[in-house]
């Protein structure tokens, strides 16, 4: 039998989703307390594995068990044995040719950034903190050209494992509401710290170091060591992800402004 799962994580004390020696991992901690209502071992695999400090509003993830429970016992019965930092927001059994990975039909990323001189005391870990005004028209002109399929080279981490650096940009756009600004993006996929290098690139040239069409040659150059600076994982959510329709799972609050 497979179970899917969505997630809610605040990833500043987590070394990341994937599995690692000695460190604190979602993957670590969620297979822990899914073991513990199973009555056995169990393996979780999730729809993009996020790096260490970003949060997830909705993770989907799915995992295979020979017992039955109700839907309410998977919810409720992980979450009394996980810490107060992941939560398990709904469950829901379906076929066993269900990949959470490989089914995603799209992904959602939402990257907040606050402008203002002092930084926050109550959101130091939740948001990316920008001292100085951004240009918001410069920013949603550079964000133009990055919309739509391509190479992401520059966009891409110099430790990216993935095949191919070829992604299609669905959407992506920037609110400002007051002193924040959120980046809504979404895509078939990502490569590793593509969100955040993207942000990196907006925000450089919403400080006015760079023209907006410097976002443009930067894509074209395909080389991450022209692709500036990699913006903090503390602002990085994953808002969720989409599936066919067959799947009848519950669907992103996209885009999320909160």
């Amino acid at each position: 039998m497979r179970i899917v799962l969505g997630i809610e994580y605040e990833g500043t004390y987590f070394s990341g989703w994937q599995q690692q020696q000695g460190v604190r991992t979602v993957q670590r901690v969620l297979e822990h307390a899914i073991s513990k209502v199973a009555n056995h071992p169990v393996k979780a695999i999730c729809a993009g594995r996020t790096d260490a400090g970003v949060h997830a509003m909705m993770q989907v993830i799915h995992f295979d068990t020979e017992v039955y429970r109700p839907e309410h016992s998977w919810v409720f019965g992980c979450n009394a044995n996980l810490p107060r930092d992941v939560v398990v927001l709904w469950a829901k059994p379906i076929e066993d040719t269900f990949h959470a990975r490989f089914d995603a039909q799209a992904r959602y990323y939402q990257y907040r950034i606050l402008t203002r001189r002092v930084r926050s005391a109550l959101h130091n870990k939740q948001i990316t903190w920008c001292c100085h005004c951004l240009d918001l028209a410069q920013m949603k002109a550079a964000s133009t050209y990055l919309i739509g399929e391509h190479d992401f080279s520059s966009f891409r981490a110099t430790a990216c494992q993935a095949k191919s650096p070829i992604r299609t940009i669905y959407h992506l756009e920037l609110i400002q509401r007051a002193d924040l600004i959120f980046m809504n993006i979404s895509a078939n996929g990502f490569l590793q710290h593509m969100v955040r290098n993207i942000a990196g690139v907006l925000m450089t040239i919403g400080q006015g170091e760079q023209p907006s069409q410097w976002a443009e040659q930067v894509l074209q150059a395909r080389c991450r060591a022209l692709g500036g600076v990699t913006a903090p994982p503390d602002g990085l959510y994953l808002i969720g992800v989409d599936y066919p329709a067959q799947f009848d799972l519950p669907k992103p609050n996209y885009p999320a402004v909160i």
